[in-house]
């Protein structure tokens, strides 16, 4: 709609909304949001453009957005385990939400104890319910957004996930396609909601093709030689296995060599792919299949959900998709 032509706020002497402003500037609440607040990339005529509808709507933000603004620090606090730093995804995640909240005049502050600095909202990322950094986090009294769903006590303010149940789904069948009729899947021991999603979905899927189920397990974070042992003791325990998924980020790339000691050449007779795609994946010989989980995207989809659920833009219990997808690549292109 022009921005000439606002749309009146709905019902009789209901007060105008951010969305009404976006609409009768013709642009969408988040950029009408960063607009008014003075935040984020909003071009000099956008940003009057906005304004301006807001002026002749009459637009003023609600109390509680007020309300937060006036006490805001302008930091958010961000936790993630702190063992699995050094991983590529969760690396990926932080810069994602360092470049949101910069683009939010926002500051973020690491938290790796349950103690929280002043701050206005907190992101986590991967929460396990039986972790208790994480119950003294979401029982801290704060807005908590969470990257994928957060399986324990307590309602997170607002959730970004991804379907790996339907990316598993797919990429084992795209092995079958590719001839694979006993696939194994090498899950990471641990509570959060995607690795106990991925276990479920691979005993289902077995279930549905009426296939052997070879779930083999690896401690989260596990070193390439415990995730070599496991494979070595599952090529031997069941020397038909004609294709390997492993859960954890780099897992795949780890256990190569222990394919190649097996006499397995993948990509042939043995199909390799990863829940979790990496530049350890990409430039694997030879590359292998993964699922990109886009985890920048992840980080700053947390940080946007966040901003709006403080200023009062979004109702808190909200969940948002983030799409993912199967890169195919040669190790199953058999």
């Amino acid at each position: 709609m022009p921005a000439s032509t606002p749309r009146t706020p709905t019902g009789p002497g209901a007060p105008a909304t951010i969305a009404d402003v976006a609409r009768g500037a013709g642009v969408s609440k988040t950029t009408a949001s960063d607009a008014l607040r003075g935040h984020g990339r909003v071009s000099d005529a956008t940003r009057r453009a906005v304004l301006d509808a807001a002026r002749r709507l009459g637009y003023t933000p609600n109390r509680s957005a007020r309300s937060l603004r006036t006490s805001v620090t302008e930091t958010i606090a961000l936790h993630i385990p702190e063992f699995l730093t050094g991983a590529e995804y969760y690396m990926a995640f932080v810069f994602g939400v360092a470049e949101q909240a910069a683009r939010a005049g926002l500051n973020v502050t690491l938290v790796s104890s349950g103690r929280l600095p002043q701050v206005d909202g907190v992101i986590l990322c991967d929460p396990m319910p039986d972790n208790p950094v994480v119950d003294r986090l979401m029982k801290a009294g704060l807005p908590v957004v969470t990257a994928e769903r957060y399986g324990g006590d307590g309602r997170p303010a607002g959730v970004i996930w991804s379907d790996h149940e339907t990316s598993l789904t797919e990429l084992l069948d795209h092995l079958r396609a590719r001839g694979a009729r006993l696939p194994a899947f090498i899950a990471s021991d641990t509570t959060a909601d995607w690795a106990l999603t991925l276990q479920r979905t691979y005993a289902r899927w077995c279930h549905a093709h009426g296939v052997q189920d070879l779930l083999r397990k690896a401690s989260f974070g596990a070193s390439p030689e415990v995730l070599r042992s496991v494979v070595r003791e599952l090529l031997a325990d069941v020397p038909g296995t004609d294709a390997i998924v492993c859960a954890a980020d780099g897992a795949a790339a780890a256990v190569l060599p222990e394919i190649r000691s097996a006499g397995r050449v993948v990509g042939e007779d043995l199909l390799l792919a990863s829940c979790v795609d990496s530049l350890a994946m990409r430039t694997a010989e030879p590359p292998i299949t993964a699922i990109d989980l886009r985890p920048r995207h992840m980080g700053a989809e947390c940080v946007r959900l966040l901003c709006e659920i403080l200023a009062g833009e979004t109702k808190a219990g909200t969940a948002r998709t983030l799409a993912i997808e199967t890169t195919v690549r040669a190790s199953t292109r058999s």
